[in-house]
């Protein structure tokens, strides 16, 4: 009833019997999982800073970002209320950023050889 390439994704095949439809066949009920494949090029789409936090673990860099940080939020204190919610997120989180990129620095992303030589015969 489900072709080959299919088979592995049917959970549980259960008929049901008593279901009145008016016909001599029996009703059936099938729990089958999907999995959506992604395309490795369209999760690499979005520019993402990742941020190298293996650098937390030397102590002269974990001071610099926590005094990075404490300054962002001392100066967070001046802020007035009317302000706005989202207006002082934005701004808690640009700080963030900004404080981590200068402390931490971006990670970078291992290139890899290419499997394939092209100077190849």
């Amino acid at each position: 009833m489900i072709e080959r390439r299919w088979h592995s994704s049917v959970l549980d095949v259960r008929s049901h019997r008593g279901a009145d439809c008016d016909t001599d066949h029996y009703l059936v009920v099938a729990k089958v999982k999907k999995i959506l494949a992604v395309n490795k090029e369209a999760t690499q789409k979005f520019d993402v800073e990742r941020f190298n936090l293996r650098k937390l673990s030397e102590l002269e860099v974990r001071k610099q970002y926590q005094i990075k940080i404490s300054n962002m939020f001392a100066a967070l204190k001046n802020f007035s209320d009317n302000m706005g919610m989202k207006r002082v997120w934005e701004h808690i989180k640009e700080s963030i950023k900004t404080s981590a990129k200068d402390s931490l620095g971006l990670y970078e992303l291992k290139q890899h050889k290419p499997w394939f030589d092209k100077d190849w015969s």
